[in-house]
């Protein structure tokens, strides 16, 4: 019976708008913004929204807002310390899509010239969608993928 209750105020708050949110952006946590901005403005083409070089830079694609926090500044202000994957990780990944498979080809192979660390070559999977993986110059996992064929 509690959880029903609980539920229902919950309901309740969110019928009011006190609990509704909308996803305005993500960020993550990297060491060298300098190399990170200019890979994610440069190859990936996302717009920059600050200077490459501040404790928060943010950049906009498609209408995402995509932070980038400088790991020892946010550690700083937050005033505690974090772990961090090394390397390639998947904690996470950034999909992007592309209108239809031979660009997801063109654009891999595009960005692989302008020094995306390469993961996963295009592939059609058994679902139908062309994709391939690609890491930033810290590891994080970024897709490229598209459901249409032409």
């Amino acid at each position: 019976m509690y959880t029903v209750v609980v539920f229902y105020m919950i309901y309740l708050l969110w019928l009011e708008g006190v609990l509704k949110m909308r996803l305005d952006g993500f960020g993550i946590m990297v060491d060298n913004m300098p190399t990170m901005v200019r890979f994610y403005r440069d190859v990936l083409g996302f717009e920059i929204k600050e200077e490459e070089n501040t404790s928060n830079v943010f950049l906009e694609k498609d209408g995402t807002l995509f932070l980038l926090y400088r790991k020892s500044d946010f550690e700083k202000m937050t005033e505690k310390s974090f772990s961090y994957a090394k390397g390639v990780n998947g904690h996470y990944e950034i999909a992007l899509s592309v209108s239809n498979y031979d660009s997801v080809d063109r654009v891999f192979e595009s960005v692989v010239k302008l020094g995306a660390q390469v993961v996963m070559a295009p592939t059609t999977e058994p679902w139908g969608q062309r994709t391939c993986y690609i890491a930033d110059p810290e590891g994080n996992l970024i897709e490229i993928g598209s459901f249409a064929e032409k």
